[in-house]
């Protein structure tokens, strides 16, 4: 069969604009393909990197709703808990609306301590730690906003209105792209004194001595505050990260469903296109059995055509997709940071580029295989 791929390409040159065309349609699909199933891979990232063995307190009633700092030292003085941090969700606007990222007040050496998956130099620690107005920001904000260590940085606050005033002194690097690389972080102490001191607190996270013991300790902590006036829901880090995410819908089903209806979408057009190709050339088929071909190798003729018709367009649309996302380093606007075509999609891409072909490919080619040599030599009048 190899010695018979010039003859493969050659029919499939015999209308370029059909093949081309055909072609386009498959690298699209798998171009939808390999970015939908991506968005999909991103988010199941978010819950794979989010702790068992450390817990998210909220307010019961919603995220929005924070919760008083007295609860910090109750805590802390529970039997299993090695080391509590805080952090709240700050809002605001740098210049631009749509200059989106997340800014987080939190209690540096706490925060630090509880996340060694942040890596920060020791200098630019030191010095973010030693500053009340220090953040503590990611790489691709240094790359977007050319910021420089040392540089001020003014805020207008939503949720905490005032113009805010901040000083770079560290870049983290994370050692999952998933955790992010557009965080802000600054001084809760900064914000609370900011506010008049108000003691308020977005979430708790609560490292555990004992991970299997995390669903107990859930409970003992929302018991602890059942009857207060700022009730908790506590969790695993893992948890909330799924539940989090679970806030955009069932979003995997309907990807999913997106990506099969174009999947048969094209497996109808690959298929017209083979038929169509089949039909064109059934006096070619009566030569070629004429001058020996067997039903076998002509079938596999036929087929060979259409897998490497829908292989060529899987490799130039899952190929596009991985190397587009790595180029631009696309994170939909911060929104789904780590966001990339892993290799395994790209693996899954070129077997459903293949299966279409073979799919598109298998009743044009037993018609071909089938098709006897009186039959196809009467189409040559």
């Amino acid at each position: 069969m190899i010695k018979l791929l010039p003859l493969v390409w050659a029919n499939l040159r015999r209308n370029m604009r059909r093949s081309i065309l055909t072609m386009l349609s498959v690298a699209l699909a798998l171009f939808l393909f390999g970015t939908l199933r991506s968005v999909i891979t991103t988010l199941d990232g978010y819950t794979a990197v989010g702790s068992e063995a450390r817990l998210v307190v909220r307010n019961k009633i919603s995220l929005v709703f924070p919760l008083p700092m007295s609860y910090l030292e109750r805590i802390r003085g529970m039997d299993g808990v090695t080391s509590v941090t805080w952090q709240n969700w700050f809002g605001g606007t740098y210049i631009d609306e749509r200059n989106f990222f997340s800014r987080f007040a939190v209690d540096p050496e706490s925060f630090l301590a509880m996340y060694p998956e942040l890596s920060v130099p020791a200098d630019q620690k030191a010095a973010f730690l030693a500053d009340r107005t220090g953040a503590l920001v990611g790489p691709k904000l240094i790359r977007k906003y050319g910021w420089k260590m040392g540089q001020q940085v003014s805020m207008e606050g939503t949720i905490y209105p005032g113009d805010w005033k901040f000083t770079v002194r560290g870049m983290y690097t994370p050692s999952d792209p998933s955790l992010g690389e557009d965080v802000f972080y600054f001084h809760y102490d900064y914000l609370d004194e900011g506010i008049g001191r108000a003691g308020l607190v977005g979430t708790y996270v609560v490292a555990l001595a004992d991970p299997d013991q995390a669903a107990a300790m859930s409970q003992k902590i929302d018991a602890l505050f059942e009857n207060s006036s700022a009730a908790s829901k506590t969790e695993t880090e893992k948890a909330f990260q799924a539940g989090f995410i679970g806030m955009w819908g069932n979003i995997s089903f309907l990807l999913s469903m997106i990506g099969s209806a174009v999947f048969f979408a094209i497996l109808l057009v690959a298929a017209n296109t083979m038929m169509m190709a089949a039909r064109e050339r059934t006096r070619e088929m009566g030569v070629l059995k004429t001058l020996g071909f067997d039903d076998r190798t002509v079938f596999g003729l036929v087929l060979t055509e259409a897998m490497l018709l829908t292989g060529l367009g899987g490799i130039l649309g899952i190929g596009g997709a991985k190397a587009l996302f790595v180029l631009t380093k696309f994170d939909a606007g911060g929104m789904l940071p780590g966001f990339g075509v892993e290799w395994s999609t790209v693996i899954t891409g070129l077997a459903i580029a293949l299966g279409l072909g073979l799919l598109s490919g298998l009743v044009p080619a037993y018609q071909a295989s089938r098709l006897s040599v009186v039959q196809a030599l009467r189409k040559v009048a």
